[in-house]
C-alpha cells in the first residue's frame, strides 16, 4: 500500500513511517521514501550545479507539487489515511506498538525493538498561491472554510496550521502546512492494534513535550507562526537584525514579520504530543487486556543521546565494535543500512545551531568515535540559525580516524538537491556489512535504562 496523495511525503511523519515499515520488511529506505525516485538521481546531480536561484526555484516547484486542492483536503477521511499507514507494516504479531510523536531517534529505537510506530501527527499539504511567506496575517484566515470542512468531517482531529517563513520559505510559495493531530485512536488504528499486538502486549505512547505559542482560530483549529529550528519563538515575533538581514537577503518587501497575537501555548505542530490521545489509548488498552505505557521527552532531540548510547551498548553486548557514529538529519535516515553498517545513530532535527550544540554536547560526554558520517538535510534556504558547513566540519574533526560528509556537498549546502540521493549512497558505501540482528528485547531496553539513572534528565518513562 502507498500513502494517500493528500499526505505529504516530504515530511517527518510520513518519511519515518516509510523508513520503519520498510525496515520491518527487510528493506532499505529509498530517496525521499519512494523507490521510483532513484531514477531522478542523475537529474538531481545536474541540478546541483545550477545557479543558486535556479536551485531555489526547483526546490519550490518540486515541494509545491505535493500541495493538494482545498476541496480534497476538506473532504479527507482521516481514518482511510490511518488504514493506509497501518497497511504499510508487516501483518505479524508484535510485543509492542508505539504511537505518538514523530522522531528520528524513536524510529531507530523502534527498529532496534523490531516494532511498528503509528504517528499521531500528519502533514496535509494545501495548494497555496495567494499568500506570501512573509504575510502571516494574511495566512491565518486564508483557509478557514477548508479547515472547517476537514474538522467537521473528522471530529477527532486538532488542526495546527503552521506558517514558518524562515525554514519553509520556498515551500510556502506553493503550499500551506496543515498539521493534524489525533485525539483518539480511531477504527483503523484500533483494528491494527487488535490484529498485531500479542496478548497482554504494550501500547507505548511517545510523548514529546515541545510547546509553541499559538493563536486559536476556531474550535480545534490553531495557527502556529514559526517552528522548531534555528530561532526561538519570540524572535519570530520581535524581529531583530538576524531577521532583517534574512529578509533583505531574499528581497522581501518587509523588514520584519507581523503575526497574529499568540493567546496560548500548544503542542508544537510537527513534534509535540497532543495529550488527549493518551487517555484514549489507556481506555482502549484496558478494554482489550493490553498495557499502556509512556515514553516522555522534553524536546525532539532529547531522545537522540539515549538511542545513540543504547545502540552502542547493544553492539558491545553482541561483541561488535561500536566506533562509528552516523549523524542523521531530519528525514535523512535509514534504519536498515544503519544496522547493516554497525553504525550508532544520532538524529538531529535540522542542521541548525541548537542541533549542532546538542551534538557537540553528546560527543563531549561519550567515548570517542573512530568514524563520523554526517548527513545534512538541505531545505534550500539560507535561513536564520542554519549552522555553516565550516561549523559542521568542526564536528567531523572530532573523529579519531576519519570524518566525512554523507552525500552532501559542503560548498552547495544548504541548497544541494543531490543530498537526498547522496545520503543513501554514502551509507551503502560504508564497508561493514553485518547480518540483520535479532530484535532487542524490551527487557534489555529496560535494563539499559535502569543501569543509567539520571543520565538523561529530559527523558522519562513508566516502562521500567
Amino acid at each position: 500500500m502507498k500513502l494517500p496523495r493528500q499526505v505529504a511525503g516530504f515530511d517527518s511523519a510520513s518519511a519515518m513511517v516509510v523508513a520503519l515499515s520498510r525496515f520491518l520488511h527487510g528493506r532499505d529506505t529509498p530517496p525521499l521514501g519512494k523507490p521510483a525516485l532513484r531514477a531522478l538521481r542523475p537529474a538531481a546531480a545536474l541540478a546541483a550545479h545550477l545557479p543558486t536561484g535556479t536551485r531555489e526555484w526547483i526546490y519550490s516547484v518540486f515541494s509545491g507539487v505535493e500541495g493538494r486542492p482545498e476541496s480534497e483536503i476538506a473532504a479527507l477521511d482521516i481514518d482511510a489515511v490511518a488504514a493506509s499507514i497501518a497497511g504499510l507494516y508487516p501483518q505479524r504479531r508484535y510485543p509492542v506498538v508505539v504511537i505518538g510523536s514523530s522522531n528520528g531517534a524513536l524510529t531507530h529505537l523502534c527498529a532496534a525493538l523490531g516494532v511498528p510506530w503509528l504517528p499521531q501527527t500528519l502533514l496535509l499539504p494545501v495548494r497555496q498561491r495567494r499568500v506570501s511567506p512573509d504575510d502571516p496575517m494574511g495566512a491565518v484566515h486564508a483557509f478557514d472554510r477548508t479547515a472547517r470542512g476537514l474538522l467537521d468531517r473528522n471530529p477527532d482531529l486538532v488542526l495546527h496550521h503552521m506558517h514558518d517563513p524562515n525554514q519553509d520559505r520556498l515551500t510556502l510559495r506553493r503550499m500551506a502546512y496543515f498539521r493534524v493531530k489525533r485525539t483518539r485512536l480511531g477504527p483503523a488504528y484500533e483494528k491494527f492494534l487488535t490484529d498485531v499486538l500479542e496478548p497482554g502486549g504494550i501500547i507505548l505512547t511517545a510523548e514529546c513535550g515541545q510547546l509553541w505559542p499559538t493563536t486559536r482560530v476556531g474550535e480545534r483549529h490553531l495557527f502556529q507562526f514559526g517552528a522548531v529550528g534555528g530561532i526561538p519563538p519570540q524572535e519570530y515575533r520581535d524581529g531583530g537584525q538576524r531577521i532583517t538581514d534574512y529578509l533583505r537577503r531574499y528581497g522581501a518587501a518587509v523588514t520584519e514579520w507581523r503575526a497574529p497575537p499568540a493567546d496560548d501555548e500548544s503542542p508544537e505542530a510537527e513534534w509535540g504530543f497532543e495529550p488527549a490521545l493518551r487517555d484514549d489509548v489507556a481506555a482502549f488498552a484496558d478494554r482489550h487486556g493490553y498495557r499502556a505505557s509512556r515514553l516522555m521527552f522534553d524536546e525532539p532531540e532529547s531522545l537522540s543521546p539515549v538511542v545513540a548510547d543504547l545502540y552502542r551498548w547493544w553492539y558491545r553486548q553482541r561483541g561488535l565494535p561500536a566506533n562509528r557514529l552516523l549523524i542523521d538529519s531530519f528525514i535523512l535516515l535509514d534504519p536498515w543500512w544503519t544496522l547493516r553498517a554497525g553504525a550508532v545513530p544520532y538524529w538531529t532535527a535540522f542542521p541548525v545551531h541548537p542541533s549542532l550544540t546538542g551534538l557537540h554536547r553528546y560527543l563531549d560526554s561519550a567515548d570517542g568515535y573512530d568514524h563520523l558520517h554526517l548527513g545534512l538535510f538541505c531545505h534550500g534556504v539560507d535561513s536564520v540559525g542554519t549552522a555553516s558547513a565550516d561549523q559542521w566540519r568542526e564536528v567531523l574533526r572530532r573523529a579519531r580516524v576519519a570524518g566525512k560528509f554523507a552525500g552532501v556537498s559542503p560548498s552547495r549546502y544548504p541548497n544541494d538537491p543531490h543530498a537526498f540521493f547522496g545520503y543513501q549512497r554514502a551509507l551503502r558505501a560504508i564497508p561493514d556489512r553485518l547480518p540483520p540482528p535479532q530484535p532487542l528485547s524490551l527487557a534489555a531496553f529496560e535494563a539499559f535504562l535502569y543501569d543509567t539513572p539520571g543520565r538523561y534528565p529530559q527523558v522519562r518513562t513508566d516502562v521500567v
